[in-house]
């Protein structure tokens, strides 16, 4: 017994350290965008305030800075929708087994293997071969897509798994077409991992620099506005800000899909509860005994 609580200890431990190496540097640059005017990008700090937060607002840089985030949020948000469309669709023709679908599934995987980096020079010489121009829609979207899927694909794959045929075909022996339910029975069922899917393409695309960085095509995204103000200028405790300010947006993501999730989740318990809360008092209601119906007078 006490061996399997020292064991749970020291499992406990590796776990905290585990987080404190992963959330440290963010929690570090957080607390350092918190200076007071003289405020350099290393401890100890330099007064307290909100001076570089604001300067991030409305310093020099804010211009460029809104109009990239504007940017990313937008190719974000497109990718996201993309990638949750090919991976409902991808995956729901994973239902059934078919020829050559151990292929094409190790097809999409290969995504999660090839370098970012190779993916955008090799996306970028095959533009430049076609006689094509690069840009943050024409190329820079798809490969950004073609990151995300995987994810999104996995996901779908994983909840179609765990979901019953059997209430398709009863919609369709009450007469539902197909169209009908999918609408009604099976987008519903699974719009969890939909959903999903499109986080997972929304927060790879937002915050992407290596599949973006050789095709936006002077349409700089904001890591490409972030590695722009790295190497291009002094480093100040406002880039520590705008560094917050993207991680607070992707948790903020996370924080909204799982709150929408928890809505629709306890709202649907409850109209369950209800319906058979409605179907015990129908039981439970007396009926009538029927009348004798009287015999037939014999000849």
């Amino acid at each position: 017994m006490s061996r399997g609580r020292w064991t749970k200890r020291i499992l406990a431990l590796y776990f905290l350290v585990f987080l404190l190496f992963l959330y440290g540097p963010m929690i570090v640059m957080a607390a350092l965008s918190f200076q007071g005017p003289q405020g350099a990008v290393t401890f100890p700090m330099r007064g307290l305030g909100v001076h570089w937060w604001d300067e991030l607002v409305s310093g020099p840089r804010a211009d460029s800075i809104r109009e990239t985030a504007i940017r990313s949020l937008e190719l974000a948000a497109v990718a996201g929708i993309v990638v949750a469309i090919l991976a409902l669709t991808l995956s729901m023709g994973y239902r059934r087994r078919f020829r050559a679908d151990n292929a094409l599934f190790y097809l999409v995987m290969l995504a999660l293997m090839t370098p970012g980096i190779l993916l955008s020079l090799g996306t970028a010489f095959l533009w430049q071969f076609m006689g094509e121009r690069t840009g943050l829609w024409e190329t820079a979207l798809g490969t950004n897509v073609v990151w995300g899927l995987p994810f999104g694909f996995l996901i779908m794959v994983a909840v179609w798994n765990r979901y019953d045929d059997t209430v398709e075909e009863a919609s369709r022996d009450l007469g539902a077409g197909s169209l009908r339910t999918f609408r009604e029975v099976t987008l519903p069922l699974v719009w969890t991992g939909l959903l999903g899917s499109f986080l997972f393409g929304f927060t790879l695309a937002w915050n992407e620099y290596d599949r973006t960085a050789l095709l936006a095509a002077g349409e700089n995204t904001l890591p490409l506005e972030i590695f722009a103000l790295t190497v291009g200028s002094v480093i100040r405790p406002d880039l520590y800000a705008l560094g917050t300010a993207t991680t607070a947006v992707s948790l903020l993501a996370v924080a909204a899909f799982l709150t929408v999730a928890a809505i629709i989740l306890r709202r649907r318990a409850r109209q369950l509860r209800s319906r058979r809360e409605l179907a015990e008092t129908a039981t439970e209601i007396p009926h009538p005994e029927p009348l004798g119906v009287p015999a037939s007078p014999s000849r």
